[in-house]
């Protein structure tokens, strides 16, 4: 695959242990399909258990975390590539800026606004790469829901919302971005 794929997950790992399992397995194909990390750079959380993954099984992991966050000790210090940047924003462009893909896990605050800042930098045409969600425990399901009224309202197009990818699995997506790839 040879491709960048940029995670947003959660700092925590949640309350249900698929949530961990989903990004232990993602991160597993992501490094048997060749395919780069590109996340938030931090050991803890979701975003840990994927990096660790993914390294664990000979892949490639760059981390983009801002310099307050290094500070409060949450840096991975083991990825294959760690930046150090000045504040969140910068964060969010650089990782844009690596990747090939998005893909959302599950996670708090921080990974919905980045799931809403990407698929608005995609609507705008600041970046054309595909943007998926992992929809581990149907997780995301009321935010589709959401998103599905947006559209009913006339807030958001029906175009821009059928070019969200949501499956289930990481096997699913993975095999999705696969295709996705090869006819890019």
């Amino acid at each position: 695959m040879s491709i960048k794929i940029c995670v947003f997950c959660g700092s925590g790992a949640g309350n249900n242990a698929a949530y961990a399992q989903a990004a232990l397995a993602m991160g597993k194909l992501m490094a048997q399909h060749q395919a780069t990390l590109i996340y938030g750079g931090g050991n803890i959380g979701l975003m840990g258990i994927i990096a660790d993954a993914v390294l664990a099984n000979g892949g490639k992991v760059i981390g983009v975390i801002p310099e307050f966050l290094m500070q409060k000790e949450v840096g991975h210090k083991g990825l294959t590539e760690l930046e150090v940047v000045g504040s969140m924003h910068e964060r969010k462009r650089r990782m844009a800026d690596l990747a090939d893909v998005f893909v959302a896990l599950p996670g708090g605050w921080g990974t919905l606004d980045e799931l809403a800042e990407i698929l608005t930098w995609r609507q705008l045409g600041l970046v054309k790469a595909p943007v998926a969600i992992l929809n581990t425990n149907q997780y995301f399901d009321m935010l589709l829901k959401q998103m599905e009224v947006m559209v009913m309202e006339g807030f958001l197009s029906a175009e821009n919302l059928a070019n969200l990818i949501v499956t289930e699995t990481p096997e699913v997506l993975l095999a999705q971005i696969d295709a996705l790839t090869k006819h890019s």
